[in-house]
């Protein structure tokens, strides 16, 4: 005779019905692991074809990008400075120039961006917002040279981050506008890259950003918002900006990130969401400034003095809320002997498969996408591109040398140019533009 017990737990299961996201992981999966079954089953000559980075076809839809856009882009008018970033960084990463002409094009809008009292509008005459200024400062580095960065009016660059200052330690977008980590780490970005952070700026961010780290390890947008790839990479550089990322829960962050990367191959940007090409650089870059935290943290006492000083002025050793004084602060060599530091730390991500998501599931015919059955757009072109590079130098010793065999994937021609990962500036631009803003007269 069946129990009542018995009896129940089957219509239970009659009643249950798989949620929305449920459905929409399991056709995901079905559609990724389709093409993954299909790479298997063909030859190894036509494996390669299939994991080739397209670069002219990308190459072929940035340009286009550069030269017109049509007119469903009118929505994004306030945007203009991100689409220059997403172009230019992606052909940057791609090791690839363009006409001087475009390129003179792009620093003389970007100067009509820059408001007369500092920072960047997202269009000529918009009102100057952190956003956009972070986006045209990183353009503009990006594109190089000393018209460009002579472009840059650092003096009221600064006023403005100083009226962007909030008295909740972080930093309002613009004007009256939202306050969170992303605004932090616009403002804090821009300032260490020009070299005119200080005290001022700092103050009172550090403790914003702990106030957003979540019971699960990740960091949130503001206080009590949940947990998010993009505010994580945003807040946690930050704090190595400022040189207070001692002071973060880095344990439940590391655990929190690595359990982000799904059976797909690619990052998902919150906890039972669907993977999306994009944080292949907020989560990738977020994992590749921890196993950097782990080289800077690791060293030994049979270490030069030089090593000790550098590890100190990124990981200090002082109580917490404590600040350091302001001409450590204004320091830049705190984000580059970060980034140069040597490392035997493995990546704590699967780099292959992160490789072979962006390279099969998100690259099409020209740009890439979130995801199948999504469309190709500039904003996840840029960011597939840079968890691309952050993917294939994750097993490099040093920030610039060669991947290690075997940790490409896919033909040589595939490799992308190193990115300083704190600020997702190709390397080689970041460093011409740390030593011009280094020699820079003061304000």
């Amino acid at each position: 005779m069946e129990s009542s017990s018995s009896s129940s737990s089957a219509a239970a299961a009659e009643d249950w019905k798989p949620t929305i996201s449920q459905e929409e992981q399991w056709t995901l999966e079905s559609q990724v692991f389709h093409i993954y079954r299909l790479l298997c089953n063909i030859p190894p000559n036509s494996q390669a074809a299939m994991l080739e980075l397209q670069r002219d076809s990308h190459m072929e839809y940035l340009l286009k990008g550069l030269r017109h856009l049509g007119p469903s882009f009118s929505v994004l008018d306030a945007n203009r400075p991100w689409i220059c970033y997403w172009i230019f960084h992606s052909i940057a990463l791609l090791g690839e120039s363009i006409d001087v002409t475009l390129e003179h094009n792009a620093i003389d809008f970007l100067m009509r961006c820059q408001d007369q009292h500092g920072g960047y509008g997202g269009g000529p005459g918009q009102m100057p917002h952190l956003a956009t200024t972070y986006a045209a400062v990183n353009t503009l580095i990006t594109l190089g040279g000393h018209k460009s960065l002579a472009s840059i009016n650092r003096g009221k660059t600064y006023l403005f981050l100083r009226r962007m200052k909030h008295t909740s330690g972080g930093f309002s977008m613009h004007d009256g506008g939202e306050v969170d980590v992303r605004a932090c780490y616009t403002a804090i970005s821009v300032a260490s890259v020009l070299n005119i952070l200080d005290e001022e700026l700092v103050q009172g961010v550090g403790n914003y950003i702990l106030s957003c780290q979540t019971y699960e390890g990740g960091i949130a947008g503001e206080p009590g918002s949940e947990a998010h790839g993009g505010y994580t990479f945003c807040g946690l550089a930050t704090m190595i900006l400022i040189n207070e990322v001692n002071r973060l829960n880095l344990a439940s962050l590391t655990d929190w990130l690595v359990f982000r990367q799904g059976v797909e191959g690619g990052f998902q940007g919150r906890t039972n969401k669907l993977v999306d090409g994009c944080y292949s650089f907020w989560q990738g870059g977020a994992a590749m400034l921890i196993q950097r935290l782990h080289a800077a943290t690791g060293s030994t006492s049979s270490e030069s003095s030089d090593d000790e000083d550098s590890m100190a002025e990124i990981s200090p050793d002082r109580e917490e809320g404590q600040h350091s004084d302001v001409d450590e602060v204004n320091s830049s060599s705190i984000p580059i002997n970060f980034i140069n530091r040597h490392t035997e730390t493995e990546p704590l991500f699967q780099s292959q498969a992160l490789q072979q998501y962006i390279l099969l599931c998100s690259q099409v015919e020209g740009g890439f996408r979130d995801k199948p059955g999504k469309g190709r757009d500039h904003y996840h072109t840029c960011y597939c591109l840079s968890g691309l590079a952050v993917a294939q130098y994750s097993w490099s010793k040093d920030a610039d040398s060669a991947p290690l065999p075997g940790s490409l994937l896919g033909p040589y021609s595939n490799l992308l140019e190193p990115v300083n990962p704190l600020h997702n500036i190709v390397l080689e631009q970041y460093n011409e533009a740390r030593e011009f803003f280094s020699n820079a007269s003061a304000l």
